[in-house]
């Protein structure tokens, strides 16, 4: 293979190369530094480049490997973080110029455990200011651009997390979603995103906020990659506020085990907020034809949010507040959000409607395994396209676009998100797989199957190198 082959190879398999001494983590880390070098001034995908650290990180397991067989299951792969997780040593922005010189003293509990699965940490990847949008354009940085139409955007918060792993500047990549942040830019870029169960991946070392809508989750170009990366993160850390015991068999085993014939309910549209356009819905409805043809039992399902909208609104905009930041430093967006933060009691009580509502969305599943959606309810913008208009209607347009991705996060439940084409201006279509609590494994198996049947791996955005 060539160096452009390696960098789009899946992660698992570079892993194999690393382990047959066919390739070694140091040439392999010059691969993508060089690709970053050429490719991230017009894409954005990096706040951060940590090439040094990446450099002697590499080095250090270039000369372990020939000393020992006992290896972590990605050791020597490259990886991205999201500047919203804290690496040690490494300045930490959340998406706001204010905070370039903000450097953590600590790792993020997912950052420790990536470490721990030998994966190498290329840098910081792009993120919307406070990761409050599902576009990344953050005041005093590049926007953050789609691999496949550079005029469109990778999607939000995890934007640079996606274009990073569909323009080969990193193997896979570390995501977080609290209202379809992984699922969104993955759909966006063309690649795999899973959002776990609350409780799957713990939050530490920090404590828990916005009542358990967020968690951290893999975005990467193939199921059994994403599977894997979620063995690695998931798992129990002392003191968490709630939990979820480890599952058997792995995830990776799931994405290599055919699904039994499931019970599959889809729509293609959100109540009160309407219907996908037709390319979103295209994408649903030819996913759906494909599992009818692989003999799952599939039936056409209505779903009214309409009592979800307010309250999940109130919760996800207090992260606005709870960051602290004063508001002359935010975007106009943030700071409009931040000015319409209500009492500590308004914040409870929307915990509890949201709660209700999410009994009623969870209650559905009594009579299905899966709910097949669109991720948006219609295709990415165009970077700066809501660039001009108010905080209000900004909001508006936004509550409208990813409106299919909230009830995942008020619920707990998982949710993937999947390639299945392109439409007409040249970007990837996808849709979304909604499961059980705590059922990835059914969506990791169910997934795999339909990138069989449907393969997007041989696919690449026409980049120059």
């Amino acid at each position: 293979m060539n160096e452009t082959d390696l960098a789009f190879t899946p992660a698992l398999e570079l892993a194999k190369l690393i382990r047959r001494r066919e390739l070694s983590p140091l040439e392999l880390v010059e691969i993508y530094l060089n690709r970053i070098q050429q490719l991230n001034p017009k894409l954005g995908s990096y706040f951060t480049v940590t090439a040094d650290l990446a450099i002697a990180d590499a080095t250090a397991k270039t000369e372990l490997i020939t000393q020992t067989s006992e290896l972590p299951p990605f050791f020597g792969v490259p990886i991205s973080i999201k500047d919203l997780n804290p690496v040690a040593g490494v300045p930490c922005t959340y998406g706001s110029p204010a905070l370039l010189n903000n450097i953590p003293e600590f790792d993020d509990g997912v950052v420790s455990r990536i470490k721990q699965a030998g994966f190498i940490i290329l840098g910081k990847t792009a993120t919307s200011e406070l990761g409050s949008f599902p576009y990344t354009e953050p005041t005093g940085f590049p926007p953050a651009r789609n691999p496949w139409n550079l005029e469109y955007t990778p999607g939000g918060s995890s934007g640079g997390a996606a274009a990073a792993v569909a323009a080969g500047l990193c193997a896979i990549a570390q995501g977080s979603d609290g209202g379809g942040s992984i699922r969104g830019p993955a759909a966006c870029c063309g690649l795999v995103g899973i959002k776990p169960s609350r409780g799957r991946v713990s939050k530490a070392p920090v404590g828990e906020r916005l009542a358990g809508i967020a968690v951290n989750g893999p975005i990467a170009r193939t199921v059994a990659d994403a599977a894997a990366m979620l063995d690695t993160i998931s798992g129990y850390v002392t003191g968490d506020p709630y939990w979820l015991p480890d599952p058997e068999p792995s995830f990776l085993t799931a994405a290599t085990t055919q699904p039994k014939n499931l019970r599959v309910a889809f729509t293609t549209g959100i109540a009160p907020l309407g219907e996908a356009d037709a390319t979103c819905k295209q994408a649903v409805l030819q996913t759906v034809k494909l599992l009818e043809q692989l003999g799952h039992q599939v039936a056409e399902m209505s779903l009214d949010l309409s009592a979800l909208v307010e309250p999940f609104q109130i919760v996800w905009q207090s992260g606005i507040t709870a960051s602290g930041l004063p508001a002359e430093i935010l975007q106009p967006l943030n700071r409009w959000l931040l000015a319409q933060t209500g009492s500590v009691s308004e914040y409870i009580q929307a915990i509890y409607a949201m709660q209700i509502v999410a009994r009623q969305i969870v209650a559905l599943f009594n009579n299905i395994d899966v709910l097949v959606l669109p991720v948006y309810l219609h295709s990415p913008i165009r970077v700066g396209e809501w660039a001009a208009l108010s905080p209000e209607d900004t909001f508006q347009q936004i509550v409208n676009w990813i409106a299919p991705c909230p009830p995942a996060n008020a619920t707990g439940q998982p949710a993937i998100a999947i390639p299945v084409g392109f439409d007409s201006h040249g970007l990837p279509m996808s849709v979304q797989l909604l499961g059980k609590p705590a059922a990835e494994a059914t969506l990791i198996s169910l997934a795999a199957q339909l990138e069989a049947a449907n393969p997007w791996i041989q696919h690449r955005p026409n980049l120059a190198t």
